[in-house]
């Protein structure tokens, strides 16, 4: 008997084993750079930052909307609430916020009318009323849906202090005593930074 045909089959075999050797190599970089890429990606995140500074009813909407829909894309966002900006958090307050009509130039009354006693109160209730006919989002809707969102919503250390509000007050998810210097950190690598 004669080792030649075994040779010549092992030859063969070993070209297969080769050629499917080469195509798991070439999968294998393929792979890698997809992941090196999919890597890239993740760092390419977007940013945001928006420092809310306003407790009024008309200046909640704004910062809560944005975070909500740029977190939506899939990017990292955080709100830093501070001086009044932080009644938006606050779980009794934000549920009174009222609407100013004096100096609103968009209120269609002039500020002599607007200063009036009662025009703040029932400049609230015409917008509230407008809210719930249009079935607008509440400021408590918004803020589940940021957290849930992935949003972060930071109340200001100092701004607290000041205001006498203890963390319990504030709805659940916000991070409570974040310092100006934390705030600054992603502010700084933020590719948008909003002051509202």
């Amino acid at each position: 008997m004669s080792t030649e045909p075994q040779h010549s089959a092992q030859t063969g075999g070993n070209d297969d084993d080769a050629e499917t050797d080469d195509a798991l190599r070439e999968r294998i970089e393929q792979l890698e750079g997809e992941l090196a890429e999919l890597k890239a990606n993740a760092d390419d995140q977007k940013k945001m930052t928006v420092i809310a500074t306003k407790g009024t009813l008309d200046m909640a909407y704004p910062p809560l909307i944005l975070a909500s829909t740029a977190a939506a894309f899939g990017w990292d966002v955080v709100v830093f609430h501070t001086f009044w900006g932080l009644d938006i958090l606050h779980e009794e307050k934000s549920k009174n916020l009222k609407l100013s009509a004096v100096g609103n130039p968009s209120m269609p009354i002039p500020n002599a009318l607007a200063a009036l006693p009662g025009m703040d109160s029932m400049a609230t209730k015409m917008v509230k009323k407008k809210i719930e006919q249009n079935g607008t989002a509440t400021i408590e809707e918004l803020i589940d849906v940021s957290v849930e969102s992935g949003v972060e919503l930071q109340a200001c250390q100092m701004t607290m202090e000041l205001m006498e509000y203890d963390e319990d007050e504030f709805y659940d998810g916000v991070v409570s005593g974040v310092g100006a210097a934390t705030a600054l950190e992603h502010m700084a690598d933020a590719d948008i930074q909003l002051f509202v």
